[in-house]
């Protein structure tokens, strides 16, 4: 059975069912965060001024937060956890963080054994709304979004990374003839996607159609196989198509096509998301987590982690990919902090493709930024 063929309304269908479901389990009020009370915020120690930024600063250059190698410092739990984390995959660059801080024993210094579980994102909302996941490495597409509207209890709580500035990560056209990417009209060509309507992806490609006489609404949608994306844009079977790491180095150079925008640099569009267990429950265990992978972060992704060789190697084998592949792209720039805003632009977005059910939630619903602030020592 290919999952990918589900639509939205198919995926919101089941997540408030599920909801339903889960009953008081969920909470669904922003009051019920943290536990429902006031936590102490402790300065920590190799995390100063620069291991915060103001989330509203939306600047392309933004130096993301961080703190030394090293910090902030373990504080394993008094009791061990078993935690389990829901990914789609456990093969992309941005996956490496978690396989990172897995393999050197990152979360067992905070006292917790972390299996890193592949499972598809609409799978994974229900078992994380009812407590049989304790977290997933995702992105708050439209599917979490309905089903935090639904009554699921599931925040945003830490971002994982933003585009270098030479990716060219993102939105790809064939030219058609006497065409040059100053002069693209995207409007009525055909899109391939491999994830169809209610993608975070949806947010910059709106920035990057209207730049071309297009929208999320003027465009068509034809869903693909990963590995039919490049192929169907080569042969003319789509315009256009996302195309991500490495892909692109594909086509990049070649006249025929044109790169027409990517994620907008400084803001990540995904990360870590929680349910009602480690954002209401067992809180400790949930800034635990957080600390183990900010550390990661800065102990080894705080910069140009790919001007390393031996490390490209031992990530390269992590995740079962090509090393040269993987040198073959800038480095992500890692960042556990969200922006103000990001939600807001995202459901407008789905609201666009028409994925997106009634009113937007407010960022109070979706985004919870207090468990990353104590894991660094900053009291908003």
């Amino acid at each position: 059975m290919k999952r990918r063929a589900y639509g939205p309304a198919l995926v919101v269908g089941v997540l408030l069912t599920s909801a339903s479901c889960a009953g008081s389990q969920t909470s669904g009020s922003p009051e019920s965060k943290s536990g429902g009370g006031t936590r102490t915020v402790r300065p920590v120690q190799g995390c100063g001024a620069k291991s915060w930024t103001d989330p509203a600063d939306l600047s392309p250059d933004r130096a993301p937060a961080r703190c030394d190698p090293g910090a902030p410092a373990p504080q394993p739990l008094p009791k061990p956890r078993k935690l389990t984390i829901a990914t789609g995959t456990l093969s992309a660059e941005y996956v490496a963080p978690l396989q990172v801080a897995v393999d050197k024993g990152e979360f067992k210094k905070e006292g917790l054994d972390v299996t890193l579980k592949v499972l598809p994102t609409p799978d994974s909302l229900p078992l994380l709304a009812k407590g049989d996941i304790d977290a997933l490495w995702a992105a708050p597409e439209a599917a979490v979004m309905n089903g935090v509207r639904g009554g699921f209890d599931i925040r945003w709580v830490a971002a994982n990374f933003s585009p270098d500035p030479k990716s060219k990560s993102g939105l790809w056209v064939r030219l058609k003839d006497g065409e040059t990417a100053n002069d693209v009209t995207m409007a009525g060509r055909r899109m391939g996607t491999m994830i169809g309507k209610g993608s975070v992806i949806a947010y910059p490609m709106e920035k990057a159609l209207e730049k071309h006489g297009g929208g999320l609404d003027r465009i068509q949608y034809q869903q693909l196989g990963s590995a039919d994306v490049l192929t169907a844009l080569q042969n003319g079977g789509v315009d256009s198509t996302w195309l991500l790491d490495p892909v692109w180095r594909k086509v990049d150079g070649n006249p025929g096509y044109a790169f027409l925008g990517g994620q907008p640099p400084g803001e990540p569009l995904g990360g870590m998301l929680y349910g009602p267990g480690l954002l209401n429950d067992d809180v400790d265990a949930g800034v635990a987590l957080l600390r183990a992978y900010i550390r990661t972060v800065n102990t080894y992704f705080a910069a140009d982690y790919k001007s390393d060789e031996t490390f490209v190697t031992y990530v390269a084998k992590l995740l079962r990919t090509d090393a040269e592949i993987l040198r073959s792209t800038p480095s992500l720039r890692m960042d556990w902090e969200i922006r103000a805003g990001t939600t807001d632009r995202l459901q407008a977005a789905y609201k666009t493709q028409g994925v997106a059910e009634s009113a937007p939630l407010p960022e109070s619903r979706t985004v919870d930024r207090s468990l990353y602030e104590e894991a660094v020592g900053h009291k908003p």
